[in-house]
């Protein structure tokens, strides 16, 4: 029998989203959620997470609140709400003081039922304040693993949700997630100061329609048309840059198939029209960096090819999980070459600069401030990497990620902004920004001058400039360079998308000495041999030719299964070995048989009348014979029929 909690569930179910029937799971995490468990969902990507907070949070009084990292979720999510008739809002990044005042003044005094937060915001006091006046009926994290430092994808201000908590100690914690191994559900729990009373609910990491493959490819471009010809249907192909999703796409159409690319260096109105032509099967191919697939819910994929491979087993597993969501046969391959094995490993290594660089880096940051040791504790800066890094010839690489370790470390803050600088594409093909400088002389050097820093690049796609930087080398000043920008998108000549605020570095101690900087190289280590175990998990997974692929898989996030899929590239090759020998057993049968008709014969006599494709195949398949009483040896050491 129903109990009432189940029965409310099920009628917010069918009332707002039309359904009658909760997915795998759902039902379980939603009532432990009702019966006030602090709750760890995990369920694979396309489970259906959002209903488990949704649903809960419309049987409760009261607004719920959702941290998520993913602003084009959030606002897709807010859309889909409000298209149900429920009340729902968004505070991210971009939105104006004014705008985000009024939006949590409907929270605090409207009805409303929704807020979904970026992490960061978390932090801020306006949000603090009016959190301790709203009546919160239920705190979802969403991308839960962002918050363990042993997850796939650290996110450090996720940790400003626990001094949440402490602000609405009474209120029930959902944490969702689609992966993670036994280590970080431990970490997510301890971390969001789960109570006493909890639960974690997890549904099979097993894909009973997925069909996991890996190949040595030399030649991937090739694999990957014989693939996308055998498998019809929709399909997405994950490449590691920019530019090179560019060139697979564009190799992909002088074949005949209908792709487009996808990458974050893309306006916000491109990246909507090629997910949506996507979406509506316009474009049947997607080629993209991981920045796509976050929240996309196209059930239909038939095909996930990687021609680099992720960093992750936890990444890989999200991104091949996008296909075959509605429960129909799908494959995920993976093509792989002997440099892509080596620059797993290269990459983590770049992201962990040694303790000599990060402290040269901090030194210069100083020395580009003109900060004395012991001072500019709080002191925040307009802060240009472009120029900082050109000013002392630093390592563009090198000292992005000493920024970001220092950034971690709690020694200084990087602002949003500085992950988000101001972007520019030229929209006028060669020949007609050829005539438009031709026609306007004063601007030509500026064009010039663009093209010669931002390359051809910036004809074909949205590239990340500094105005800074650019009016430093056309010795102008930057409110004129901006101004210039301006007008050249007014001219159509290009799209110019400012940075909304300056990038910002805030120095959150005092000025150190280099050499006493309160860095845990410990942890730090910690860190980079978390993330070089991963990119040996993914080569292990990749290189492997024996083991079904999802056991590997499910084995990498502590579920074992003594049962192989079946339909994986290892799986199938078992299966057609085993046909192989069955078929050589009764070839070679057959053959034994009617040589010893009329005659006994030594194993070496057979094997001269038989000439088998292998002596070992031969003695296998008489070893068998003589097990089932079919042969037996004579007094001289010949085989006779029995």
């Amino acid at each position: 029998m129903q109990s009432a909690l189940s029965q409310q569930a099920h009628e917010v179910l069918e009332k707002y989203w039309g359904y009658k029937q909760f997915r795998e799971k759902q039902e379980e995490i939603i009532l432990s959620v009702l019966e006030g468990y602090d709750t760890l969902a995990l369920l694979p990507t396309g489970g259906g997470k959002s209903i488990c907070f949704q649903v809960p949070a419309m049987c409760m009084e009261g607004i719920c609140i959702v941290v998520s990292p993913l602003i084009a979720l959030m606002k897709d999510q807010v859309e889909n709400l409000r298209k149900r008739n429920i009340s729902a809002y968004a505070i991210f990044s971009g939105m104006s003081r004014r705008e985000i005042d009024v939006t949590l003044d409907h929270c605090v005094y409207g009805k409303v039922k929704f807020l979904y937060v970026s992490p960061e915001r978390l932090q801020t006091e306006i949000f603090k304040e009016r959190l301790k006046k709203m009546k919160v009926s239920l705190l979802a994290i969403d991308e839960a693993h962002c918050i363990s430092q042993w997850g796939y994808d650290f996110r450090p201000p996720y940790l400003e949700i626990a001094e949440i908590r402490k602000l609405i100690p009474d209120v029930t914690c959902i944490a969702l997630t689609a992966t993670a191994t036994e280590v970080v559900k431990g970490d997510i729990q301890d971390r969001l100061q789960f109570r006493t009373q909890r639960k974690v609910v997890q549904k099979s990491f097993a894909r009973a329609n997925l069909s996991y493959s890996c190949f040595y490819e030399e030649n991937k471009i090739q694999k990957l048309l014989h693939i996308l010809k055998n498998v019809q249907g929709s399909a997405v192909v994950y490449a590691g840059t920019r530019r090179r999703v560019q060139e697979i796409a564009q190799m992909l159409i002088q074949h005949k198939v209908n792709a487009d690319f996808y990458h974050a260096g893309l306006s916000n109105e491109e990246r909507n029209r090629k997910q949506e032509a996507w979406i509506k099967n316009k474009t049947r191919v997607i080629v993209a960096t991981n920045a796509f697939g976050m929240g996309i819910d196209k059930p239909d994929v038939r095909v996930v090819v990687h021609l680099d491979l992720p960093s992750s087993l936890e990444a890989y597993y999200q991104e091949a999980g996008r296909a075959g969501r509605d429960e129909k046969k799908a494959y995920a391959v993976a093509l792989y070459d002997k440099n892509d094995i080596e620059q797993l490993q290269i990459q983590v290594l770049k992201a962990y600069p040694s303790l000599a660089i990060i402290k040269n880096v901090y030194q210069m940051l100083a020395n580009y401030y003109q900060l004395a040791v012991g001072s500019g504790t709080m002191a925040s800066f307009d802060f240009d990497f472009n120029d900082f890094v050109k000013t002392f010839n630093l390592d563009v690489t090198e000292a992005h990620f000493s920024l970001k370790i220092l950034a971690d470390e709690g020694i200084i803050h990087l602002s949003e902004a500085y992950f988000s600088p101001s972007k520019m594409l030229f929209i006028l093909n060669k020949n007609d920004l050829y005539a438009f400088q031709v026609a306007n002389p004063k601007l030509e050097p500026i064009i010039q001058l663009l093209l010669r820093m931002y390359g051809g690049e910036a004809l074909s796609h949205f590239v990340r400039i500094s105005e800074q930087a650019i009016a430093k080398q056309a010795n102008l000043e930057v409110s004129k360079v901006m101004q210039i920008l301006e007008y050249l998108e007014k001219m159509r000549v290009l799209v110019y998308e400012k940075q909304k605020d300056k990038p910002q570095i805030t120095f959150l101690l005092p000025r150190q000495h280099p050499e006493h900087l309160p860095i845990d190289m410990a942890k730090v280590n910690q860190r980079k041999e978390r993330d070089l175990r991963k990119a040996k998990a993914v080569a292990h997974y990749v290189q492997h030719q024996n083991r079904c692929r999802t056991q590997l898989l499910l084995e990498y996030f502590g579920e074992i299964s003594y049962e192989p899929c079946g339909i994986c590239d290892v799986c199938l090759q078992k299966k057609k070995e085993h046909r192989l020998s069955e078929n050589y057993y009764e070839m070679y049968r057959e053959r034994v048989l009617e040589a010893l008709t009329f005659q006994s014969l030594s194993i070496e006599e057979l094997i001269g009348t038989i000439q088998p494709r292998t002596r070992e195949a031969l003695i296998e398949v008489l070893q068998k014979m003589i097990d089932v009483g079919e042969l037996e040896f004579t007094e001289e050491n010949k085989l006779k029929k029995n």
